[in-house]
């Protein structure tokens, strides 16, 4: 009887809906969509994206009846945790349905239902995808799915996430692909950083190659070594004619921080541009691009991807080259949208009641603007969260977004064609990784209100973050950490007041940073310093990169003696980005920096180096920098990072670390800002809601003994964690994760220098001296983002990372493997007051050292003169660095990082953390015991005990967090 029931329920229903009567709502033509996708879809299943206020039973199984749901509320939202970190989102069709294709961070591929439940994954290579495509090749009225990947390779799926072909012409990745036609033939286009553009037939064999130094006008400046008149393809789009026809439009760009682009239109397999290329006028570099339909034409919609002070978006059009680009500046209504930030905008359009109006998700807010509208006039919505990436489905209208950037588990799906939509997008949640995030935070949160530490375990040591105590955190417990106060101005000393003109270098007596007017006397100056100087000093930015001579010398000397004067106070001056390697710069640091530091020995002065790119491990070897590499300023200099674009943290840490370990520094820093999460500056999702991906950084950095923190991003737990003692800061000498190999740095191959130091710049891809010149630090310019790495590289085979991203929290599965100063042979200073590394380590090491010798290039003999190729020699040192790991007391695997200090003759700190930077999940550590017996295990937070199987003990660490965990030995380390 029920079922009879139901049958005509659903038949009246039905009967109803179609004719557009059911309750209040409007017959929607996107309805049988949704009746495609409960039962075509692979199962049970509801949709809430249509505009019926009925759903399928989402419990009910594919087959059998099915119940009907009704609600006084048409549904509007669906937020779904879909067990994976979703990067890029679209969708695709099948026999005129749509379902949904997302790609995760790791580079998986999955084919989802509405209602977010997986029905198919395909992991592919395992590194990222740059771009997705999907689109019928074959007439069968099915997509196919096309996943442009960093490993260089063009991926074809069959709409069951099969592979069904692969195309790789050399290593560069593969950044663009869409899908064109002519004569009804269709083929498949793609491109990426090896300057070309390939047409491809429908089985993904190669049709024709459009090489963009053919017709590219993008060109260098500012004396770049990059090569000219080529360019990547940023985005590659289709756009239709008015009879229908495709045109092929290629956004070609070289630069990821200073150039807009250029447009170039092709006829479909056409080698010469349509019409002369068109200079795009979006500000910075354009981080999305979509063709849509307005009035039956299309056009090219554009967002860049940029600071909050550069950004816009802007329609072109594309078949009216005479039209006017017309651009929008979000910056000027940075006030409501969000202020400081890095993020892409991505516009769209939706219907507008007869009209259509601009949707451009901009971080965590829409902008809304009308036809005819003003920017200024245009209506804003907010959510808490930032997402990954959207997509306006072709076939329903909903708008879906990816993951949210905090490291989201979820996708979000929104009508808005419903008219509570924008409420909807204003309270939207985040389900998943989110949650256990919150959660999991909240619960260590709570723990510190009772925490004490372990008795055995000394005081902390002084800890500096260089931020006001704006918490009121209670920093009495051990006196730590110590808040030194930063102030910024756009002020700087005006050079006529102390007589700039008579410095001997032409280039730095005449260059000024445009973010500074150049107005102060040094008595303005003094006056302003003296009065943001605390009981704890004063923390402000001596020069930049740009101009190191903010101030003069003899201001900085008069702060100096100011803040000494007071005993305890110390003075700071920041550095940010010095990675100048030329003869003018060697002038600066014997003009200012030596005499700085040599007047400021012993008066607390710290002089906090915040470089670039890979500047420890390269240009810090150069011999200009040799009084600083000796020691003789250990307690001045204070080597820290500006890792924006950077591809190379998990060398800067190492780096850092060995120049801290060999003596030549006494501490180190470390430093967390909005535009780390950016390792691809045409693409910056760096508005993440959350600063849990800043927080295990700097757990991170603390645990390896950093002491100084430049924040701009100031996690509160951070602090309270090193009020409390609960995170431990080790002293070198208590570290006993180190590796015994250590890999000692001559001064840096000329070829090497540069390719680590052009992040910006895209096109330096050459395959062919890529296969002659194998290096030991390899890939690390801007042709590589997400890129795998050699397995002669450095960075795979010690630090146990496998792509150019985001490795802030390395593995080092067998134990931290220093980049150092020379030690012994040809090219050691013994002179030097720093003295030999393995005095300044823990006794353990004194007589386990293994040291080997590179100039980023080739390995060398101790003698400095014989040298080994890169990608043999690399298995000798790799050898030596797995069998030195069972020469310290543990080491761990698994995706977590790791760092281990003795606290006591029987105890040792471990401390694991969740190393998914914008990534995180619940992650096994395996630990294991080589020289150690331990009695007892236990997390110091929470008392959690984990047991031993033989040698190792398997240790969960929560989604997003990290664990403190004492070891109790059997015996005297």
């Amino acid at each position: 009887m029920k079922i009879k029931i139901l049958f005509w329920l659903f038949v009246g229903c039905l009967f109803s809906i179609l004719l557009g009567t059911v309750g209040n709502a409007q017959t929607s033509p996107n309805l049988l969509n949704g009746l495609y996708y409960g039962f075509e879809a692979g199962g049970q299943g509801w949709n809430t994206s249509q505009t019926t206020n009925w759903t399928f039973d989402a419990s009910k199984p594919a087959t059998g009846s099915y119940s009907l749901k009704f609600s006084s509320q048409p549904q509007t939202l669906s937020s779904k945790d879909v067990n994976y970190t979703i990067s890029k989102i679209r969708t695709a069709v099948k026999n005129g349905k749509s379902f949904i294709v997302a790609s995760s961070y790791e580079g998986t591929i999955v084919g989802l239902r509405y209602d977010g439940k997986k029905i198919w994954e395909n992991k592919l290579s395992g590194f990222m995808n740059h771009d997705l495509w999907c689109e019928d090749i074959t007439g069968d009225g099915i997509d196919e799915i096309f996943a442009a990947n960093a490993n260089g390779t063009l991926y074809c799926l069959n709409n069951d996430g099969t592979l069904k072909w692969q195309f790789k012409q050399n290593d560069a990745p593969m950044y663009a692909v869409c899908v064109v036609s002519k004569n009804n033939i269709p083929y498949v286009v793609c491109g990426g950083y090896d300057k070309n553009i390939y047409y491809l037939n429908a089985d993904g064999t190669l049709k024709q190659t459009l090489a963009s130094a053919t017709y590219s006008v993008n060109t260098t400046f500012g004396g770049a070594t990059a090569p000219n008149r080529v360019h990547i393809a940023n985005f590659i789009r289709k756009v239709k004619k008015a009879d229908g026809s495709d045109i092929l439009a290629v956004l070609g760009t070289n630069n990821s921080m200073q150039v807009t682009g250029n447009m170039y239109l092709f006829d479909v397999l056409g080698t010469t541009v349509i019409t002369p290329s068109v200079k795009v006028s979006s500000g910075k570099p354009v981080g999305e691009m979509r063709v849509v339909t307005i009035n039956g034409a299309s056009k090219i919609l554009m967002g860049n991807s940029a600071h909050i002070n550069d950004s816009a978006f802007l329609e072109f059009d594309p078949l009216n080259a005479s039209t006017a680009q017309q651009a929008y500046d979000i910056s000027s209504i940075s006030n409501k949208v969000g202020g400081f930030g890095y993020r892409v905008s991505q516009p769209e359009i939706i219907p507008n009641g007869t009209s259509y109006q601009y949707f451009i998700l901009f971080g965590n807010h829409i902008i809304l603007m009308s036809l005819g509208q003003t920017i200024a006039n245009a209506e804003i919505l907010e959510c808490p969260y930032s997402f990954n990436d959207m997509w306006k489905d072709p076939l329903t209208g909903n708008i879906i977004f990816a993951s949210s950037q905090s490291g989201g588990s979820d996708i979000h799906i929104i009508d808005p064609s419903k008219p509570d939509w924008k409420l909807a997008y204003k309270n939207i949640s985040s389900p998943g990784k989110i949650q256990k995030i919150l959660d999991n935070t909240a619960a260590v949160n709570a723990k510190m209100n009772s925490f004490v530490k372990p008795s055995w375990e000394r005081n902390p040591i002084s800890i500096n973050l260089l931020y006001e105590n704006t918490i009121g955190l209670n920093t009495t417990l051990y006196n730590t950490p110590t808040f030194v106060s930063q102030f910024s101005t756009s002020h700087a000393q005006d050079g006529a007041t102390w007589d700039r003109a008579n410095l001997a270098n032409l280039k730095y007596r005449d260059t000024r940073d445009s973010r500074r007017t150049y107005d102060w006397t040094e008595a303005q100056a003094l006056s302003f310093i003296y009065s943001k100087t605390t009981a704890n000093g004063v923390a402000y930015w001596g020069g930049h990169g740009n101009d190191p001579y903010m101030f003069s010398k003899q201001t900085s000397q008069k702060v100096i003696d100011n803040t000494s004067s007071v005993a305890g106070r110390k003075t700071v001056l920041i550095y940010p980005e010095l990675g100048d390697d030329s003869a003018d710069f060697e002038f600066v640091l014997n003009d200012l920096f030596y005499p700085l530091a040599t007047y400021g020995q012993n008066k607390n002065l710290k002089l906090f180096v915040r470089s670039k790119n890979i500047f420890w491990q390269s240009s810090i070897y150069l011999p200009m920098w040799s009084r600083l590499l000796s020691g003789e300023f250990a307690n001045v200099f204070v080597p820290s990072m500006e890792e924006t674009t950077d591809k190379t943290m998990e060398l800067s840490l190492a780096a850092r670390m060995g120049v801290w370990a060999s003596g030549a520094v006494d501490s180190w820093g470390a430093r967390a800002v909005p535009d780390n999460a950016s390792f691809d500056r045409m693409r910056q999702f760096s508005d993440q809601s959350l600063d849990n991906h800043f927080l295990r950084q700097l757990v991170y950095a603390a645990a390896s003994g950093a002491q100084y923190y430049d924040n701009f991003t100031k996690p509160e737990l951070f602090a309270k964690l090193l009020a409390n003692g609960a995170l431990f800061v080790p002293k070198r000498n208590e570290l006993v994760s180190l590796s015994p190999v250590h890999l000692s740095m001559f001064e840096p191959d000329a070829h090497y220098l540069e390719e680590g130091s052009e992040a910006k710049w895209l096109t330096n891809f050459d395959q062919t001296f890529e296969d002659a010149n194998p290096f030991v630090f390899s890939r690390m310019n801007g042709s590589w983002p997400g890129a795998p790495i050699n397995d002669w590289d450095f960075s795979k085979f010690a630090g146990g990372m496998k792509e150019r991203r985001l490795n802030f929290l390395p593995n080092y599965p067998n134990g931290m493997v220093l980049i150092t100063p020379p030690q012994a042979g040809a090219k050691a200073d013994l002179t030097a007051p720093r003295g030999l590394m393995k005095n300044k380590l823990h006794p353990l090491y004194q007589n386990i050292l293994k040291e080997y010798y590179t100039d980023g290039h080739f390995y060398y003999a101790a003698d400095g003169v014989t040298k080994y190729n890169a990608n043999t020699y690399y298995q000798t040192i790799k050898t030596e660095i797995e069998a030195g790991a069972a020469k310290i007391p543990i080491t761990v695997t698994g995706d977590v990082a790791w760092v281990v200090a003795q606290t006591a003759p029987r105890h040792l700190r471990l401390t694991l953390v969740d190393n998914g930077y914008i990534n995180p999940d619940t992650r096994m550590a395996t630990v294991k015991f080589n020289t150690v017996s331990p009695v007892k295990v236990v997390d110091v937070v929470d008392g959690k005990q984990f047991f031993q199987t033989g040698s190792t003990v398997s240790i969960d660490v929560p989604c997003g967090m990290f664990r403190f965990i004492d070891v109790e030995l059997t015996n005297d380390l």
